[in-house]
């Protein structure tokens, strides 16, 4: 029932595009200011690696996590140098517009929980649960933006590319 009111209802929406606003502005600001101000990413990974999340036994709790940021992500810091400020600019931009929100929404989660898992915990929590609640609400999340004529036009334009192919096969 609750599923069907984020999905569904338009009062809904409205609640849903000020969450919206809210959490895009946010990742606009976020993003446009290591834009702005020089990024380097380095020295924030080569903290999370010195100083993974632990247990209450003291023990690494997502090894995984630090193996992937010591070989994959250290030693391509310029692609994640890229990657961090124009993706946290381009969801911003996603959710204050409302277009593309849920694949916005979807990648801002993405890099909501590598935040987390590298021990940064500050407003994360919160905006995983607010995330959560605008990928949820699907198409209603961006029923008041750009995806009002978005959406509509990508299925148009899906449904007549795979007509066409459906037809040649």
């Amino acid at each position: 029932m609750f599923i069907n009111f984020l999905r569904e209802n338009k009062i809904s929406a409205a609640i849903i595009t000020i969450i919206r606003l809210y959490l895009g502005y946010a990742w606009f600001t976020a993003g446009f200011g290591k834009l702005m101000g020089g990024f380097d990413a380095a020295g924030f990974l080569k903290n999370a690696v010195a100083n993974p999340v632990k247990g209450p036994d003291g023990n690494m709790v997502y090894g995984w996590y630090v193996n992937f940021l010591e070989s994959f992500a250290l030693p391509n810091i310029d692609l994640f140098n890229f990657i961090v400020p124009w993706g946290e600019t381009l969801i911003g931009l996603g959710l204050m517009l409302g277009c593309l929100t849920t694949a916005a929404m979807f990648f801002g989660l993405v890099m909501n929980f590598s935040f987390f898992l590298a021990g940064t915990v500050s407003h994360n929590p919160t905006d995983i649960f607010l995330g959560f609640i605008i990928l949820t609400a699907g198409y209603n999340a961006g029923r008041y933006g750009l995806d009002r004529w978005v959406v509509p036009f990508i299925r148009k334009t899906t449904k007549t590319t795979t007509s066409k192919h459906k037809a040649a096969a």
